[in-house]
């Protein structure tokens, strides 16, 4: 599952690199977060993993500070999640997280992008057989820990896989989506430096497709990427 997937993923996401997305997507995650618990990371699990995501993307200390500002306003509007599941060209199966203040606005939006180029949309849950929701810890590498063992450790608390990404030298854990709170208090405890966390969109089911028809698709992904109110775009394309 990691292995093949982080390559998947690199092609899936190669165009966040656009910061001022980035940092975007990372702030409407701290403000879901503070809204749903507390403005202190100290008391806020979710919010203190995703400070490290956004010292990792190296987001701005005045930006994430506004992000949490922002979410303990009264003028803030309450964002919702949402999930848009529909078909690309080809048969490639296409799901669409946004976090949005106007749901009216982002189904309009995303259903014109799949009907303009070559996709339909469907209805939620219809993607539900080939993504596997998962959750996935990065943490660094001390060199003092063996992969086989960590994972055999981890099996306990949620724990799927575990493997060195020899690239960043950084430990990967993929675990289940519900074990995120346990995996996280359990790295935390245990002296890991988790360095990103987040949760993923894994296919069970790839479709090879032509360069040609890779295009095709993925212009529709960049075209849904676009959209202000998009946080993730995952896809089965092998």
């Amino acid at each position: 599952m990691g292995r093949a997937y982080e390559y998947r993923k690199a092609r899936m996401f190669k165009r966040w690199d656009k910061m001022a997305k980035t940092f975007t997507r990372i702030g409407k995650d701290i403000v879901l977060a503070v809204k749903s618990g507390t403005a202190d990371p100290n008391t806020n699990a979710r919010l203190r993993v995703l400070l490290q995501n956004a010292r990792a993307a190296n987001m701005p200390k005045e930006t994430v500070e506004r992000a949490i500002k922002r979410a303990t306003s009264k003028d803030q509007e309450d964002y919702k999640e949402m999930v848009y599941e529909g078909y690309g060209p080809h048969g490639v199966a296409i799901l669409v997280e946004s976090t949005t203040d106007n749901p009216v606005r982002t189904v309009a939006n995303v259903r014109s992008y799949f009907n303009k180029l070559g996709g339909s949309l469907g209805t939620m849950g219809m993607l539900d057989f080939i993504f596997d929701r998962k959750c996935i810890f990065k943490v660094k590498n001390d060199g003092k820990r063996d992969m086989e063992e960590l994972e055999f450790e981890l099996i306990d608390v949620g724990g799927e896989e575990v493997f060195l990404d020899e690239e960043t030298n950084q430990i990967n854990i993929y675990g289940e989506f519900s074990s995120f709170g346990t995996l996280q208090h359990y790295l935390e405890e245990n002296g890991f430096e988790i360095v990103e966390a987040d949760f993923e969109r894994i296919p069970s089911d790839t479709k090879s497709l032509s360069e040609e028809e890779i295009a095709d698709v993925e212009k529709l992904i960049e075209k849904i990427e676009d959209d202000d109110d998009v946080q993730r775009v995952y896809h089965n394309m092998a």
